[in-house]
């Protein structure tokens, strides 16, 4: 099989986390690079022999690009996108899919008319210990899944940022970028079709002043509930209930405290500087693979005769009297689920289970968190989606 040539628009941190799945699999080949700093343009060039530009339109037309990968900041995603179908191509785009449900709509329309389909990822509904819990659900083994319980908490909110990341009308804080990994998680493991979203949200140091923390209960349309909890706020780590595994899959010392208060620069040239050194295009932007999956804090699904819990290497089965094992081996390729959905989105013409419509479903809930917490009532959901069968 010919490798899809992928145009990348956005070489910032979202593309310095994904290359090590470029690097790793032989299903993709980096032909284009778009980004308006130079630095980063000529770093792409210098690393891939591939073209570069300055502006999202050019890449989309370049005739050696198969697919468009959209890493640009959220509020680029609907511009980029549409740019990217309108030049014929499939999409893979990050999370999230659109800040409003009306340009996920534009978008997902788009594709349609296009004939092309759109990828939405990286999310951590990708991860291998979340399918084979999925899996687990499914077979029905435990009986009906009834609860599913998602909690998380990192130094998110104090991580180097760009103003509009700390403005929620432009799409930042934990809401839109934190809430749709626990969505899509729960989503998956649910069945997809959420009936309505209740929660509140904490915004709580005013100096970042965005959404830093909420807590939602999502109620199935089949009697099922979650609950998610998340704080970036840096004080406990949620990766001690992950054997001190990172969120990015490596081994981290056992009770370190975040230290990420402690190094954020105190004036915002600083930040963006220390923003831009954890990008693509900086000195070092390592490519190495990581030794365990990736994960998203603990993640409980309760059945009817178990608990189940998946972590970065098995999935843990809290069953009646036995607590079992089922081991996960270890990824080949970081990330590989989601180029598995491109590859066969874009050689096979398969339908992405993480398609246009199930990101709409996604952010649809996300922004219902916002909108809950601000009217203190429950909000009912218009626009979710089943669960797709995956390619055999």
């Amino acid at each position: 099989m010919e490798p899809i040539r992928l145009g990348v628009i956005g070489l910032g941190r979202a593309f310095a986390l994904m290359r090590a799945s470029f690097h790793a699999d032989p299903r993709v080949r980096l032909v284009a690079g778009c980004d308006p700093r130079a630095a980063a343009r000529d770093r792409f060039v210098s690393d891939y022999r591939g073209h570069a530009y300055a502006d999202a339109s050019s890449l989309a037309a370049d005739p050696a690009v198969e697919a468009v990968y959209v890493a640009s900041p959220h509020q680029f995603h609907t511009e980029h996108v549409l740019a990217a179908l309108a030049a014929g191509r499939h999409v893979l785009v990050e999370k999230p899919l659109a800040l409003t449900l009306a340009d996920c709509a534009t978008m997902r329309d788009a594709a349609r008319a296009a004939g092309r389909h759109i990828v939405v990822g990286h999310s951590h509904g990708f991860d291998a210990p979340i399918a084979a819990a999925r899996a687990a659900i499914a077979a029905g083994t435990h009986g009906r899944l009834r609860m599913i319980h998602a909690v998380y908490h990192t130094d998110f909110l104090y991580r180097p940022r760009r103003p509009e990341e700390l403005d929620s009308a432009q799409g930042g804080g934990v809401v839109f970028n934190q809430a749709p990994h626990q969505l899509d998680i729960v989503r998956l493991l649910g069945g997809g079709m959420l009936a309505s979203v209740r929660a509140l949200t904490g915004a709580w140091d005013p100096a970042r002043p965005t959404e830093g923390a909420y807590a939602a209960l999502l109620r199935f349309t089949d009697g099922a509930f979650a609950s998610l909890t998340y704080s970036g706020y840096a004080h406990f780590d949620g990766d001690e209930f992950t054997n001190w595994i990172s969120e990015a899959g490596r081994d981290k010392p056992p009770g370190a405290p975040f230290t990420a208060r402690a190094r954020l620069p105190a004036d915002q040239p600083g930040e963006l500087a220390q923003r831009t050194a954890r990008s693509y295009g900086a000195p070092d932007t390592p490519t190495l693979s990581p030794p365990h999956h990736e994960h998203f804090g603990l993640i409980l699904a309760s059945c009817d005769h178990a608990d189940l819990r998946p972590l970065p290497d098995r999935l843990r089965i809290h069953a009646d009297g036995v607590t079992i094992d089922q081991p996960i081996a270890p990824p080949s390729v970081p990330r590989r689920e989601v180029l598995d959905e491109l590859v066969a989105a874009v050689r096979t013409g398969h339908r992405p289970l993480h398609d246009a419509a199930w990101g709409m479903a996604t952010m649809e809930a996300a922004l219902a968190i916002r909108e809950s917490a601000a009217s203190g009532q429950d909000v009912p959901m218009r626009h979710q989606v089943p669960v797709m069968q995956e390619p055999a």
